[in-house]
């Protein structure tokens, strides 16, 4: 898919690889871009509209559902990232809450939308989703689990038209990680690599040096093979 005359809406859009897929967005020519972040937004261009859009909160989730008309692209990019340990178990659920059952919100809300427009879902996840980093395990748990949501919905939604993608960056210099020393990608570079995986229509789109190395022998692997294998059981729609 390409976003030209396409309406796409970002989560976290305030800063980081949110921002950076707005304004990247908006370089390829997208309609309108609704950005959702949790405190006031502002943005120069006009085919911007804010939305006050905290995804733990159920009530702004329900009034950007009504403020969103059509809709072509979603991209869950808020998130949350901590050092916490696994006996703090109220660590666990606060990113759950933001990594999981955030997104998850979101898309059902939207779903109707994206539906009617044969559109996409994509979910920036991270490469923590397939091999935990120890240090941070509550958020290498919840990213986990977003992966297996997003595997789940590509199988199910794929009857209704709607694409789902998975994107799988190492280390970005965002607030998350900026303190670790380590070598990292620009936000502006994954923006684009992301939008270019959903331009090829990429499964799992690996956006940057360090997470690009494992895409060939992720794509040809057992495990891809094995989430193609379980998506046949998902029942053909009927016809209407």
């Amino acid at each position: 898919m390409t976003l030209a005359d396409k309406t796409v809406l970002v989560t976290g859009a305030s800063r980081g690889i949110g921002k950076a897929l707005v304004d990247e967005a908006l370089s390829r020519g997208a309609k309108g871009v609704y950005a959702g972040t949790r405190q006031p937004f502002t943005h120069t261009d006009e085919r911007v509209t804010p939305l006050t859009l905290d995804v733990t909160n159920a009530g702004q989730i329900a009034a950007a559902s009504e403020t969103v008309g059509s809709l072509d692209v979603l991209i869950n990019n808020a998130g949350v990232y901590g050092y916490e340990d696994l006996a703090d178990r109220a660590g666990l659920e606060r990113h759950l809450e933001v990594n999981l059952f955030g997104p998850y919100g979101v898309i059902q809300a939207l779903l109707p939308r994206l539906v009617e427009s044969k559109g996409a879902i994509v979910n920036v996840l991270s490469l923590a989703a397939v091999a935990a980093v120890p240090i941070s395990p509550a958020y290498s748990i919840s990213k986990a689990a977003a992966f297996s949501l997003t595997q789940s919905l590509r199988a199910t939604l794929a009857g209704q038209g709607v694409d789902v993608h998975a994107v799988l960056p190492g280390p970005v210099d965002t607030d998350m990680v900026r303190d670790l020393d380590i070598p990292k990608a620009s936000p502006q570079s994954v923006a684009r690599a992301i939008l270019d995986g959903l331009a090829k229509g990429e499964d799992e789109i690996f956006p940057d040096p360090f997470s690009r190395a494992l895409a060939d022998s992720w794509n040809s692997g057992a495990v891809k093979a094995l989430e193609r294998e379980n998506a046949a059981l998902v029942p053909a729609p009927q016809n209407q």
